[in-house]
């Protein structure tokens, strides 16, 4: 909250509206001050529903057209609106995505996930813009042009990772999409390995998806410029059963006495040329973002586990989930199968309780 009230723009140039989506802990109690000072206005939903459908309900009432999506362990660098609304000068814009950094790096896994994010996120991202389409916006920090995400339907509460999914649909009906790094956010990250198992599981279930509902694309010769990104995921999906495939090989060709030729998962000649490439490309990243997260170049000291270890657990990860996203039935994958809840209905309960709510406005024409 802090930070979003300090960031180095008019104050009265931009709004602050905060979603509550049915949370149970004190969100309500710390947030109500700021309502009271007129600081924030509060959008307080009584079911928990997912990020998706909180965004859709909120964005009805939202006064700008330059929307930024901050999720809640987001903190804001002051100057964040500066750098990412001259984006929008442009009709073509519908999206600009921030750069998130990590900033809980004790654990072994957090330290490994900030030299991801400060070198690898950030590499293909720019790699992508060169070519003029992105695989997807982040969703810690993405600004929005308001009436374009209303053209393309606003956001998929059926599809597990919703960022992507609207990434996509902007794109497919030609907007830009945008990366701009200067527009630093601090963010926290996953420190045990089941809750990184179950994110990530979640973004290779959503990844899935998206590739499945697109592609039709290769018939429009319009999306050309899409067609190598989409290519470029299902290679990565490619990989992960090409290598998981001769792992299984290798182990079982030793389980029954025979040595294999050619397959084996340590590294050898191969392996170490793939290896240093990959530390190359690790050390490119982190050089190219240390202006603006100058404390990332430490993280290069892990980054050997990236491939030896981070590799392999995302590799079994996405076996595990693409074939549940190619093959299965669509349908909510969100744990919030909740019938949906009216919004004045929720406004009248939230009084009666003496909550503050957001004031709720019909769109103007």
């Amino acid at each position: 909250m802090e930070s979003l009230i300090a960031m180095n723009y008019p104050r009265d140039a931009y709004e602050i509206v905060i979603v509550d989506d049915g949370s149970t802990d004190r969100t309500c109690e710390i947030l109500a001050p700021y309502v009271r000072q007129g600081q924030i206005r509060l959008v307080r939903k009584l079911q928990n529903e997912g990020k998706a459908m909180a965004l859709n309900d909120a964005f009805p009432l939202l006064h700008g057209e330059i929307v930024v999506v901050v999720d809640a362990d987001i903190q804001t660098r002051p100057e964040v609106l500066r750098y990412m609304v001259p984006h929008f000068q442009s009709g073509r814009v519908a999206a600009v995505t921030g750069n998130p950094q990590v900033t809980n790096t004790d654990s072994l896994l957090a330290k490994i996930q900030a030299t991801e994010f400060a070198s690898i996120v950030s590499v293909l991202r720019r790699a992508q813009r060169v070519w003029g389409r992105i695989l997807t916006v982040s969703g810690a920090i993405t600004a929005f042009r308001k009436s374009a995400v209303v053209d393309v339907g606003l956001f998929d509460p059926e599809m597990a990772t919703e960022d992507i999914a609207l990434a996509w649909k902007l794109q497919r009906k030609f907007y830009d999409v945008r990366y701009e790094p200067r527009a630093v956010v601090a963010m926290q990250v996953p420190e045990g390995l089941g809750p990184l198992w179950r994110q990530r599981k979640r973004w290779a279930l959503g990844l899935g998806q998206v590739l499945r509902k697109h592609a039709t694309m290769f018939a429009d010769w319009r999306t050309r410029r899409l067609w190598p990104v989409y290519v470029e995921a299902c290679l990565s999906i490619l990989w992960a059963y090409t290598v998981t495939v001769m792992v299984l090989f290798w182990g079982l060709s030793y389980a029954v006495g025979l040595e294999p030729l050619g397959a084996s998962p340590l590294p050898n000649l191969w392996g170490m040329v793939i290896a240093t490439a990959a530390l190359l490309q690790l050390g490119t990243g982190i050089w190219l973002d240390r202006h603006y997260n100058p404390g990332a170049t430490r993280f290069f000291f892990w980054a050997a586990m990236y491939p030896m270890f981070y590799w392999i657990v995302m590799t079994f990860i996405t076996v595990l989930a693409t074939p549940r996203a190619l093959f299965g039935k669509h349908q909510h994958v969100t744990r919030w199968q909740t019938p949906r809840v009216p919004l004045l209905s929720a406004r009248e309960q939230a009084l009666q309780e003496g909550v503050p709510f957001g004031e709720l406005k019909t769109p103007a024409a």
